[in-house]
């Protein structure tokens, strides 16, 4: 039977690691993903989880010896954050292209310079063009259920592609909530033992991350291809999980009182939670205000951004990025899509969060009004940051 715990955001990335029953896990400490790593050790030495556990000397090697271990077959986890990321960026590709299912958390923390330890989404944003699969996760318990479906997702034989579960870093690997834990018995019922014909064989030799010459472009046509048979699976499979736990996310975007809304804001992890009390409280008020809680980031959900798009008078997008000398990443992947409509809504570009500054349900009832008076017709500026010490304008 399924229990309550109390638990961390990087606990229960660990409980869901030991449910999954990964034969191989390779970890470099990097905060806040630590605890994650360390927790999955202690699982190792105790006999609760059988696995190799390997305690590389840097976070590119982490990624290297899960790529090499997913080459002969074998189910992996790795972990990491913020510089570790990008240590590890050289490596992401050559996992993606070879169609290796390796599953990583990924502890959201900004980057430096200035260095800082607080969440933002920099880090993994930077990663979107990697060819894996992004998924963001508002709090502990949908980050637990988000490592179990990530490697059904990833190892469907339509799929073959690694997969990011992306969370806030201390907002939630270090905030203690309940949270249930699914049975073992349970979770091998969802997800069954892993096996591949994609990996290294003595019987049956193949290549492996070989060199594609001119045939290159046919490869990435198909991987991209493949990627967008990726939405129907996220779809299943979080139909399956739900039917089987009784919680359901909505697949891809899940949308909160956006049936009659004027203006929605879009948001991604956990400031999602905050949003949600302010749509109430406004709600209350008569104002018609909307939440789109995008969960994932690749692929990205076209179809119902479009759907919701069509449906408003305003669109924010709060960004907890930005990209240097442009906008926020999130803001311009829903722009692009949005400007696919004859009619499109007005948008508006909210910056914040960056180095972990706090956003508060007033910062977040202003993005809502600034929303309310773009849908009446004022004219707004374009990119707003939101809670920042000085004035922007551009």
């Amino acid at each position: 039977m399924s229990k309550k715990i109390f638990v961390s955001g990087d606990e229960a990335v660990a409980e869901a690691v030991r449910l999954a029953k990964p034969h191989v896990i390779s970890a470099y400490p990097i905060t806040p993903q630590t605890v994650a790593v360390e927790r999955i050790s202690d699982f190792v030495e105790d006999g609760t989880l059988k696995a190799e556990y390997l305690h590389v000397e840097s976070e590119h090697s982490a990624m290297s010896a899960a790529m090499g271990a997913a080459a002969v077959g074998a189910r992996t986890f790795t972990a990491t954050s913020s510089q570790g990321l990008l240590y590890m960026s050289e490596v992401l590709p050559y996992v993606s292209g070879a169609r290796f299912p390796i599953v990583m958390m990924n502890a959201n923390r900004t980057l430096a310079t200035p260095w800082a330890l607080l969440s933002d989404h920099r880090d993994s944003l930077s990663q979107l063009d990697s060819g894996w699969i992004q998924v963001y996760c508002e709090d502990a318990q949908e980050t637990l259920d988000m490592i179990l479906q990530a490697y059904r997702i990833s190892e469907d034989p339509r799929v073959m592609a690694p997969m990011m579960v992306n969370l806030d870093g201390f907002v939630l690997t270090h905030t203690y909530e309940m949270v249930e834990l699914p049975a073992q018995a349970e979770v091998d019922a969802f997800l069954p033992a892993y096996t591949t014909i994609n990996r290294m064989d003595l019987d049956d030799p193949k290549t492996v991350c070989y060199a594609a010459m001119n045939d290159y472009m046919e490869f990435h046509m198909k991987q991209e291809l493949d990627m967008r048979k990726v939405p129907s699976v996220i779809e299943e499979v979080d139909r399956l999980y739900g039917d089987k736990f009784g919680r359901y996310y909505d697949g891809m975007v899940e949308q909160y009182l956006c049936d009659d809304a004027e203006v929605v804001l879009v948001t991604l992890g956990s400031v999602t939670g905050t949003a949600r009390v302010v749509v109430d409280a406004m709600r209350k008020e008569g104002h018609k205000v909307g939440l789109v809680k995008l969960r994932y980031m690749r692929p990205f959900p076209r179809e119902e951004i479009l759907d919701i798009a069509s449906r408003v008078r305003a669109i924010g997008v709060l960004d907890k990025d930005i990209s240097v000398g442009y906008e926020g990443i999130v803001f311009t992947n829903v722009n692009s899509t949005v400007a696919d409509l004859e009619t499109s809504p007005g948008r508006i570009n909210f910056i914040g969060g960056l180095g972990g500054r706090n956003i508060s349900k007033e910062n977040t009832r202003g993005m809502f009004n600034e929303l309310l008076e773009l849908a009446r017709g004022e004219k707004k500026e374009k990119i707003q940051f939101v809670n920042a010490r000085c004035e922007y304008h551009g």
